[in-house]
């Protein structure tokens, strides 16, 4: 348990990669969060000399409460909870415009490229904290049906009471600091600048040193 404050992404990634050593050189994929993720994840890569690739989810608004999660939508799949109340065609016009979206963003990304195959391989899902983990719930629930041999949540920081609600839904939890004080993923850091899309295009495209 690391109990001071972090000094940054990049400090996170690698104390992260220190618990993460027995998956060095394996069958493994790091799939890093966007955009804050993605510092972690590239740490995580570069460490244990494992492909980095990026995971991209939004989640369906409730027409009456945006902010309200029903459900949430990756590129190739979707999670729903059933609200009856909600018209079909709405999901389906969210759907399209959501994973319009997300299409745009992986090619800002990612360029031509496609998507990592996962199937058969552990995935280590890295993000700069959990704060509600409704998101990266949803990411797990869709990355599932790709049928990885395994899932592993690295991120350095969540609230103490997320810790069952991850250690059911993965294979491996991994994380520095869980607090009952909980008071925002930044509150935990001495430098949480905002990541920019230049930042990850730049680490995403290291090949000599990550894939």
């Amino acid at each position: 348990m690391y109990n001071e404050l972090l000094k940054d992404r990049e400090e996170a990634g690698i104390l992260l990669s220190e618990k993460l050593k027995k998956y060095q050189n394996s069958n493994t994929v790091v799939l890093a969060i966007p955009r804050g993720g993605v510092p972690i994840g590239y740490e995580i890569a570069k460490k244990l000399h494992l492909p980095l690739d990026i995971v991209l989810s939004k989640k369906i608004g409730h027409p009456n409460n945006t902010e309200y999660a029903i459900g949430a939508v990756s590129m190739d799949s979707i999670t729903l909870r059933e609200h009856p109340e909600v018209p079909q065609k709405y999901i389906e016009e969210e759907i399209t415009r959501l994973r319009k979206l997300l299409r745009n963003k992986y090619e800002l990304y990612r360029g031509s490229r496609k998507p990592l195959d996962i199937e058969g391989k552990n995935i280590i899902i890295a993000d700069d904290g959990i704060a509600t983990g409704n998101t990266l719930l949803a990411s797990i629930a869709m990355l599932r049906k790709r049928k990885p041999a395994k899932i592993i949540v690295a991120a350095p920081v969540l609230p103490a009471d997320a810790l069952s609600t991850f250690n059911r839904n993965v294979d491996e939890l991994v994380y520095l600091i869980a607090t009952k004080n909980f008071k925002g993923v930044g509150a935990f850091y001495e430098e949480f600048h905002q990541v920019e899309d230049e930042e990850v295009i730049n680490m995403l495209n290291i090949p000599s040193q990550i894939q």
